[in-house]
């Protein structure tokens, strides 16, 4: 046991496991995951159905989004931007690991005859001869990415962005890493039952890494018939590093924002937006 203690409690280095894939294919998880995406009265997996609406309407004005439009969002969930950006005109790409939010997304564009196309895959993974104007990560998925993967999907950007075609997407920012602390803590069937339909123990280890502004929930959820780890970073970025990755990625041009509903950029958020145009 107190071997099995100080595994739970280890500190790793910083994105040292990658366990997307468990958190978002696993059949119990997934359902809840869509439910809270689906619930329009919180901030979870997505935002309130105000702040999307807001959101798209600047997307849309600020990118001059109209009939014929390629669009792809990378991390779309169940659609709630794709299928408001498709009802306008775009043709939209909407890519996510979920196999249940893909499937929702897609069955609410075929039932609005919406020009909407729906990949189930790992967006790292993500290739098409396809060519957009616009490539979205919203909900600041860019945050749960190592550099190297960061790496990865800027290289993708590029080659999937048309000429002068841009990306928007949101970070964390420096000052939400300082309010976030370490901590230890045990639950019964840890956040209501989240992690399992069966009775299970969760612990949940929240680690700081102060040098490279990097956090981990490290959740152990122990069920009768077996043990799993889930591993949640988060990058937070101040203004002039998450520039510094554009720059060195290409993208010559930024722009920042408070939100991708284009609120003006303030230093005090926890969040901000980033809009790099490509070359």
């Amino acid at each position: 046991m107190f071997e099995k203690l100080e595994d739970i409690n280890i500190r790793h280095e910083p994105f040292e496991f990658y366990t997307a894939e468990d958190l978002w294919t696993d059949n119990h998880i997934s359902e809840q995951m869509l439910a809270y995406h689906l619930n329009s009265d919180i901030d979870a997996s997505s935002r309130h159905i105000e702040f999307i609406d807001q959101s798209v309407a600047w997307i849309v004005s600020h990118f001059n989004v109209g009939t014929g439009t390629r669009i792809a969002d990378f991390g779309c969930g169940p659609g709630l931007y794709t299928n408001r950006l498709a009802k306008l005109g775009a043709n939209v790409t909407g890519i996510d690991f979920s196999k249940r939010s893909i499937k929702h997304a897609s069955t609410v564009a075929q039932e609005e005859g919406l020009a909407a196309t729906y990949v189930n895959q790992n967006y790292l993974e993500f290739e098409t001869e396809d060519r957009f104007d616009l490539i979205l990560m919203i909900m600041c998925d860019f945050c749960a990415l190592s550099p190297a993967q960061r790496m990865v999907l800027f290289e993708k950007f590029q080659r999937l962005l048309t000429p002068g075609g841009s990306v928007l997407l949101d970070v964390y920012s420096m000052k939400a890493f300082e309010q976030r602390e370490e901590a230890t803590s045990y639950e019964e069937n840890l956040m209501n039952g989240f992690w399992s339909a069966e009775k299970y123990h969760g612990f949940l280890n929240t680690f700081k890494y102060d040098d490279v502004g990097v956090v981990l929930d490290k959740y152990t959820i122990i069920e009768a018939s077996r043990t799993r780890t889930i591993y949640n970073w988060f990058q937070y970025f101040s203004r002039k590093s998450l520039q510094s990755e554009f720059e060195k990625a290409g993208f010559s041009k930024q722009e920042f924002y408070g939100n991708v509903a284009g609120t003006p950029f303030a230093e005090s958020a926890s969040e901000f937006a980033i809009v790099g145009k490509r070359k």
